[in-house]
């Protein structure tokens, strides 16, 4: 998310017409936002704001998501960018799951092998945390995109930051503010037919 300051004042309403934005704007930087979304009640729980979106950034955000429920069964549903499959995610998992066993090495062999080795292990339903990997150009199948879409919509679209840190703050307030107040799990309507076309 980009932290865009309007670099002019939004111009004002007339009749018929609603504020117009310039679009001209000064920018001061990212965001990243890292968010799950519970789909049985419609929150997003945990969210991860930082400079990156890197392996690294991915499990701390696990490890805070599994944080908040311990000793619950997890299941995350992700795309299958690399990061979401990393070496440091299943030594993460294998641990947290008091999992001894030899993982092997990256590149060479056993579970670490490769990213398809590794993707194997994180979907193992016997585990108490496990990652389901959607298929490729099958974002809309990801809940927590469609809500990305209404805070693109409700909060960022015709924003103004003067900073990062304002960015954020917004970000979580609007978090806060939907979990209490607009929360709810999404209804799929889509039923199956082919398109027309």
């Amino acid at each position: 998310m980009q932290a865009r300051e309007h670099k002019y004042p939004l111009k004002p309403m007339r009749p018929g017409h609603i504020d117009r934005i310039e679009f001209e704007y000064i920018r001061h930087g990212t965001q990243c936002l890292i968010a799950n979304f519970e789909v049985a009640t419609g929150q997003v729980i945990a969210p991860t704001l930082g400079e990156t979106r890197t392996e690294p950034d991915f499990v701390a955000h696990i490890v805070q998501t599994i944080a908040t429920d311990p000793d619950a069964r997890w299941i995350f549903i992700v795309d299958r960018l690399d990061i979401h499959m990393s070496a440091s995610l299943v030594h993460w998992v294998a641990a947290t799951l008091g999992d001894s066993q030899d993982l092997g090495k990256k590149e060479h062999h056993g579970i670490l092998k490769s990213t398809q080795t590794r993707r194997t292990y994180l979907t193992d339903e016997g585990h108490r945390i496990r990652f389901v990997y959607l298929p490729k150009h099958a974002s809309w199948l990801n809940q927590v995109e469609i809500w990305f879409s209404i805070l693109v919509r409700r909060l960022l679209k015709r924003a103004s930051f003067a900073s990062i840190d304002e960015l954020r703050e917004r970000v979580l307030r609007f978090i806060e503010y939907f979990n209490a107040t607009l929360a709810k799990p999404f209804k799929w309507t889509y039923t199956g037919k082919v398109l027309a076309a």
